[in-house]
């Protein structure tokens, strides 16, 4: 390898295009699906991970990515960093079509090593490759940084070292920055961004979380990655690359697949394939360095960013590179937290809306309503992708919103945007999976808008085959019912997955009477069947009491909130649904083990609960704990005496004593205002006869161990 990649970077030197082209088409046929990972060192690393935790019993935490270690520099990854910085000042010049391709196709493989990274974090590298990408309203970098080459020999970059052989070059030529950028593009290919599947921002206690999901994935930061020496124009010329990078979601591929690039390539001229590739590389460029992360946030890159989403808007079609675009957008407003404010500053709320309206061709009846066609065919893969990094974006946005309370114009702009993201989860999909993930996504950013402004999920007219509650149109809740019961059915990623839509399920039945009504109806009908737990079965009221004692705090505490909403607060009817040991958890919560909560919440009707004739028969015979009829079992004291009883009593008792008194157990009783206390002070002093008793048991028990 180390000859094949000497000889490019003599090719790049003397300007031979045709000779770079060949090389550079072999280079990246072998490296295609290649990550540099280390398989020896990872053993290596393992070995020392696993004596480390022997010895000391604890476990850091560890990146996925072999390269967020810091190892001796070896030849490959030198040369690859060469390499990376001979193409980026050979792409600045006039090149042929097909060699401009093939030159942002190796970038976009050396891209995904985070070591080899440092020629691609300059203030000229980003610049080049936003051009390239289409991203034109940015200054077009210096023919020359002042500072920051790199000697090819010796793994620096010197531009002033590499001289373009004009006699060699053959064929037409294209001239970045040029008229090439004025075509539209199809949203196709590959895209070698480490998966970024989920939308990372802050919850709503102000840290970092991830939408995939409302799912809270963390934001971390891994100071283990390579520290590599960053020479920036305009900055200090002894700074370092900051070794911290945002991390979203490590080792996952893209959906968008590497066999769909060729495919969907082949039918692209040049000019298309070569802005997709500028594109890809930058993202993951962003993606992978801190640095580069902080030099977009200074280089203004999102405003540029914005002006090309703003054309592709007002154009008649969507330029079909706009999915790059969008995930850089999204890594943009994920990685930097200035750049997110800076973004939602700017409308961005606003322009998303008409870029989400614009991908899935959406047409406007009344207010707040659009029109949906029956007859239209399901959506196809591509606009799926390009709605679901555009709802990532706005969910990174608008994480906050309902925190806070909407002005008027803030008001109307959610009411649209909501509108528009009922008919995301009315729209078929092609292919289930797509569905539910674009369903996904939406339920996260309907669960972070503020609750007044989802009324227009409801406000929708009544048409044949509707599902209504009380005259009014519930379609949409519906289709997040069976949403959150594809979401059951999973049983993975429960935190991530299946709480946004619980919540947002929960909120609306607060807020809206025929939406409680309805989900009552469909999740909690009439009891009838009374042998089985709550927990046993496979509706959905069986699966929501089951998450009610997972070992996740937030899964059990969301569906217990939902299922107690249904029962309008009403602790009689939650125990009576769920059974007072699934129950405990949220009653001790709330304070209501007594069973005597508040006065009943002034949202709620005052409808009576209607029992089925099975129910009303069975009702005395229900053990309140269980929540069924339990079997008749013969009585354990039958035949004892009334001393015999007592004695067994008081050596109950007194065990209770001992585990209380080893602080095994803590006895606790339910105070007035119905949570738990410890029962030390309020338990009666013993008889000295019960403390005569204790001591001839232990006396006792100590006689049959010796024996």
């Amino acid at each position: 390898m180390a000859l094949d990649v000497e000889r490019i970077i003599q090719c790049i030197k003397q300007g031979d295009q045709d000779s770079v082209q060949s090389q550079l088409d072999d280079y990246n046929a072998e490296h295609a699906e290649c990550f540099f990972f280390n398989l020896e060192e990872r053993e290596r690393r393992k070995q020392r991970e696993l004596e480390e935790f022997r010895r000391n019993k604890v476990r850091e935490y560890v990146p996925d990515s072999d390269s967020d270690f810091e190892e001796s520099e070896d030849a490959e990854l030198i040369l690859r960093r060469r390499l990376a910085a001979a193409l980026i000042w050979f792409i600045r010049m006039q090149l042929q079509p097909g060699v401009l391709r093939v030159c942002l196709r190796t970038l976009r493989i050396i891209s995904r090593d985070r070591q080899a990274l440092a020629p691609l974090v300059t203030d000229t590298a980003l610049l080049t490759l936003a051009h390239l990408g289409g991203i034109t309203s940015l200054p077009f970098p210096l023919e020359v940084e002042e500072e920051g080459q790199w000697d090819l020999t010796q793994g620096q970059w010197d531009p002033t070292q590499i001289t373009l052989q004009p006699q060699q070059q053959s064929g037409t030529v294209a001239k970045p920055g040029a008229s090439c950028f004025e075509e539209d593009e199809k949203a196709t290919g590959a895209m070698e961004t480490a998966a970024v599947s989920s939308s990372v921002s802050l919850s709503r206690d102000g840290q970092e979380q991830c939408a995939c999901t409302v799912s809270r994935v963390t934001q971390e930061e891994n100071h283990n990655s390579v520290q590599a020496v960053v020479i920036e124009t305009h900055s200090n010329p002894n700074s370092k690359v900051d070794g911290v990078h945002g991390v979203l979601v490590r080792g996952k591929r893209d959906a968008k697949g590497e066999g769909d690039e060729e495919q969907s390539e082949e039918g692209d001229d040049d000019g298309e394939v070569w802005r997709k590739e500028a594109m890809k590389a930058l993202c993951n460029v962003i993606y992978n360095s801190q640095r580069a992360q902080e030099r977009a946030s200074d280089l203004r890159l999102l405003s540029g960013l914005s002006e090309r989403l703003k054309e592709g808007i007002h154009s008649s079609s969507a330029p079909s590179g706009q999915f790059y675009e969008l995930r850089l957008l999204f890594l943009l407003t994920a990685l930097r937290p200035e750049l997110r404010k800076q973004f939602q500053q700017e409308r961005g709320v606003c322009m998303l809306t008409a870029a989400l309206e614009q991908c899935l061709a959406v047409h406007w009846g009344e207010v707040y309503e659009v029109l949906t066609d029956p007859t239209a065919p399901p959506v196809c893969k591509d606009v799926s992708q390009r709605a679901i990094e555009i709802l990532k974006t706005l969910f990174n946005i608008t994480y906050s919103a309902r925190r806070q309370q909407p002005d008027e114009e803030e008001a109307a702009i959610y009411r649209r945007l909501a509108a528009v993201l009922r008919h995301c989860i009315m729209l078929p999909c092609d292919g289930e999976d797509r569905a539910e993930e674009l369903q996904g996504h939406t339920v996260n950013v309907l669960s972070a808008l503020p609750l007044q402004c989802l009324d227009v999920l409801l406000a929708v007219r009544l048409s044949e085959g509707s599902k209504e509650s009380g005259g009014v149109n519930m379609d949409c809740v519906h289709a997040l019912l069976m949403f959150m019961e594809k979401r059951l059915d999973r049983g993975h990623k429960l935190k991530e997955k299946l709480t946004p839509v619980l919540n947002l399920l929960t909120e609306s039945s607060k807020a809206h009477r025929e939406t409680r009504h309805y989900l009552r109806q469909q999740i909690l009908p009439p009891l009838r069947e009374v042998s089985l737990r709550p927990e046993q079965g496979d509706t959905v009221r069986n699966r929501l009491v089951r998450l009610m004692t997972h070992v996740d705090t937030d899964v059990k505490h969301c569906a217990a909130e939902l299922l107690f909403v249904l029962c309008k607060e009403n602790v009689r009817r939650f125990v009576k649904y769920t059974g007072y040991g699934n129950a405990a958890g949220l009653l001790a919560a709330r304070g209501l083990l007594s069973g005597r909560g508040p006065s009943p919440q002034p949202q709620y009707s005052s409808d009576s609960d209607s029992d089925t004739e099975e129910y009303r028969q069975a009702k005395d015979r229900i053990n309140p704990v269980t929540g069924r009829v339990e079997e008749e079992r013969p009585d354990p004291m039958e035949g004892m005496t009334e001393e015999e009883k007592e004695a067994e009593a008081l050596k109950l008792i007194s065990m209770f004593n001992r585990l209380s008194r080893d602080k095994i157990i803590q006895p606790a009783g339910v105070t007035a205002d119905g949570r738990l206390a410890p029962l030390c002070d309020h338990m009666r002093d013993r008889t000295l006869e019960e403390e005569d008793y204790e001591e001839d048991l232990e006396e006792e028990s100590e006689e049959e161990d010796e024996e």
